[in-house]
């Protein structure tokens, strides 16, 4: 299976939004403090993530939810509610 998962900061409140093979490994990398880009934002909380059986499509999925449309409507649906 491929992951597209979606990581919280409790220091600033921002998101990350990843791409894995091995969720339960990949979040483990990122609470150790091993991942360059989220090293300085932990501690983090995994709060969302898709699955697929498709790598290719995993990775469009990763893509659009950082950006765009897809990404505005994610954050609202995590935030619980609808911003204006």
């Amino acid at each position: 299976m491929f992951y597209v998962y979606v990581l919280k900061s409790s220091k600033d409140g921002r998101h990350y939004i990843g791409f894995t093979i091995d969720l339960k490994n990949r979040y483990k990398e990122h609470s150790l403090g091993k991942v360059r880009a989220t090293f300085y934002r932990r501690p983090l909380e995994l709060v969302y993530y898709e699955c697929y059986k498709d790598r290719k499509i995993a990775q469009k999925r990763e893509r659009q939810l950082k950006g765009g449309q897809a990404h505005v409507a994610l954050i609202q649906r995590l935030s619980g509610g609808v911003k204006s």
